[in-house]
């Protein structure tokens, strides 16, 4: 998947969009995602200017927005005005290296479970095929009015 359908099937818009390019996608199984992290990312002035390193929040928020990608795939459906995929839980979250500018963040994200809305997943963050972070994530479709 290039951009234009990764932008169809996320609701996020920069700055906050953190997925680049789609590798694989088996709907009902699996993702492999990347993001390029570059020098001009917003947060790198703050954290830190004199070493950046990209923050593990938004290591686990792109790991969820590839979750995302892949749940929607696995429905036949695109986000909408009428819903929204809150990110409701994060277990067993570790962070094991710093991820900086220049790295390219492999996010795989394999689906575990789905019942009643409610979808569980195991997201490893990759760079360079050593593992930079991993968590057992939950997401939530629910309806907005």
């Amino acid at each position: 998947m290039d951009i234009k359908e990764i932008l169809e099937h996320l609701p996020h818009r920069y700055p906050f969009l953190l997925v680049d390019r789609v590798v694989l996608c088996e709907p009902g199984k699996s993702i492999h995602a990347y993001k390029n992290i570059t020098i001009n990312e917003p947060y790198f002035v703050g954290h830190f200017p004199h070493h950046p390193v990209m923050p593990g929040v938004l290591i686990m928020e792109a790991l969820a927005q590839a979750a995302g990608i892949l749940s929607f795939k696995t429905m036949g459906m695109k986000p909408d005005a009428n819903s929204v995929f809150y990110f409701v839980g994060i277990d067993n979250a570790r962070f094991k290296k710093p991820v900086s500018a220049g790295d390219q963040l492999h996010l795989h994200v394999e689906i575990l479970r789905q019942m009643r809305g409610i979808w569980k997943y195991k997201a490893v963050a990759r760079v360079d095929g050593e593992v930079v972070a991993e968590a057992d994530l939950m997401c939530a479709k629910r309806d907005v009015t």
